[in-house]
């Protein structure tokens, strides 16, 4: 059971219309988010990584900075780096949500933080939209958080990845 932000962006996005399984960006509309939007983020994936485009003021104050620009990897703890590459890689490869917790030292308690893919015009799936869910209320912060720890990451709903067929060659199967 998630956050009741974590499942709204997870519903909002799977209601979304889609073509070859990736929502269009054109579709989606952050303010019907209201309350939420603070929370929001939308990134540029860039390899196995992904680098903000816009945060709400929620998240640029939990991390102490502007975020435009900014490597989400930069944002966590050296050994969260490979899981949270992982998510970026499944949620693309498989066009559906993906949920890491994550904690930080200065954080009380846990985040929900959901990613789900977009595509742009030209059909790239290129657009990460996020959003961070407090699990516990947070006071007014003033100071950064300090590098996030991921501790966990799981696909929500079904994998939209096509399946696996044999391959032949000659009359020979390679794959």
């Amino acid at each position: 059971m998630f956050q009741n932000g974590t499942q709204t962006l997870i519903d909002r996005w799977s209601a979304l219309p889609r073509v070859g399984g990736v929502p269009l960006r054109a579709d989606l509309e952050p303010m019907t988010f209201g309350a939420l939007v603070p929370q929001l983020f939308s990134a540029d994936r860039k390899g196995d990584g992904a680098v903000f485009r816009l945060a709400g003021a929620w998240i640029e104050t939990l991390h102490g900075r502007r975020m435009a620009g900014v490597s989400w990897l930069d944002l966590w703890a050296p050994e969260s780096r490979p899981l949270v590459q992982a998510a970026i890689v499944q949620t693309v490869r498989e066009t559906r949500p993906v949920v890491m917790v994550a904690e930080a030292a200065r954080l009380r308690g846990a985040l929900e933080i959901v990613i789900a893919p977009l595509r742009t015009a030209d059909d790239r799936t290129d657009r990460l939209l996020g959003l961070y869910q407090p699990v516990q209320e947070q006071e007014r912060r003033r100071e950064a958080v300090g590098p996030l720890t991921a501790r966990l990451s799981v696909g929500v709903g079904v994998s939209n990845r096509p399946p696996l067929t044999l391959a032949a060659l000659d009359g020979r199967r390679i794959a």
